[in-house]
């Protein structure tokens, strides 16, 4: 008797008692069929193929904020998606919604984000002529640059996830949220806020940008002084006030993940708070200026001399700019400061 073959089976049964909100993993699709694991759900495999990427291991030398830092408890883009996970994970099992989605969105939402944080995206935005963003890059290493330009063949869920768990700089939850279709994607969406409202406190605080003493009275009031505190509020907020997606109450329409309105704007004042103090901060004009530089300059060094660019890369794309922002895009923040000390002194 093959004992595995009926474990998906009983995993798949399993799923029937979540919300009928939840997405289900025998009801998802791939852009190219497979043969169903006899072990794991859809999402599962995705979960799975995600942490085995290649992309997935070198979120461990991107910083997330701080351009290359030498503290060894400054936040990566690793441990920030690692966060991410925890929190939309606990989210999504409190509302009985479906975890393995959620925890396959969390894991790969940030596998296209560029060295040096968000100057570097800003960078390539600007020289690229079809533009750059983070997001859209995570979906194309997911489709398209993963296993020698096959792609990891993600389900549909998954990958709508990715692409739409990035924020404007505008308010969370505004008109232009646009929010996933799922509920699981919406999780990982306002989890990903939460993971760094919070943790680039700390980092900035551990930078010497601010003190404990410099946060907005009024929010911190609402959500707390600690980091465990305020964790712990925003996502309490978000459980109670989208109860209605565990389909334990009668819910004429669709739920949506949402916040009551005084933590949510809390919530918003801490983040327009670190966008004044901290990531626009005249402190850090020296580091995002030199970061600027070096990917500037490695973009236009490829451009020009695409001879230079890894063999393998070279098949990903036709077009020679966008081989080297796939390239670019991939680099660690180390790798990115080897390789510009290499190529353009």
């Amino acid at each position: 008797m093959n004992i595995t073959n009926n474990i998906r089976h009983r995993l798949e049964e399993k799923e029937r008692s979540l919300s009928p909100f939840a997405a289900r993993s025998n009801q998802s699709h791939r852009d190219r069929p497979e043969e169903p694991s006899p072990m794991r759900t859809e999402f599962q495999r995705d979960r799975d193929r995600i942490i085995h990427c290649k992309a997935f291991r070198r979120l461990k030398h991107k910083t997330q904020v701080f351009i290359a830092p030498l503290g060894d408890h400054y936040i990566t883009r690793l441990t920030h998606t690692l966060e991410v996970s925890q929190i939309a994970r606990t989210i999504a099992r409190a509302l009985n919604l479906n975890e393995d989605l959620t925890e396959a969105i969390s894991l790969g939402h940030d596998l296209g984000h560029t060295p040096f944080g968000h100057v570097g995206e800003e960078v390539l935005n600007e020289l690229y002529p079809e533009g750059f963003r983070h997001n859209e890059q995570s979906l194309r290493v997911v489709e398209v640059l993963e296993k020698d330009g096959k792609g990891l063949n993600l389900t549909h869920e998954v990958r709508e996830g990715i692409l739409k768990h990035s924020k404007s700089r505008e308010g969370i939850l505004g008109e232009n949220w646009n929010a996933p279709d799922t509920l699981e994607g919406q999780i990982c969406k306002i989890s990903d806020t939460i993971a760094y409202i919070n943790h680039d406190i700390g980092d900035a605080i551990r930078a010497g940008l601010i003190t404990s003493d410099d946060l907005p009275h009024s929010t911190i009031t609402v959500l707390g002084r600690t980091h465990s505190v305020r964790i712990n509020t925003l996502v309490s907020a978000v459980i109670k006030h989208s109860w209605a997606a565990t389909g334990l109450e009668e819910s004429k329409t669709m739920p949506f993940i949402s916040l009551n309105t005084e933590v949510l704007e809390a919530m918003n004042s801490l983040r327009d708070f670190l966008f004044e103090r901290v990531y626009d901060a005249s402190a850090m004009e020296y580091e995002s200026r030199k970061a600027r530089e070096m990917i500037g300059g490695l973009y236009n060094y490829f451009v020009k001399n695409p001879d230079k660019l890894p063999e393998e890369s070279r098949g990903w794309d036709s077009n020679v700019e966008r081989v080297a922002v796939d390239y670019i895009a991939g680099m660690t923040d180390l790798y990115a400061l080897r390789i510009a000390e290499e190529a353009l002194n």
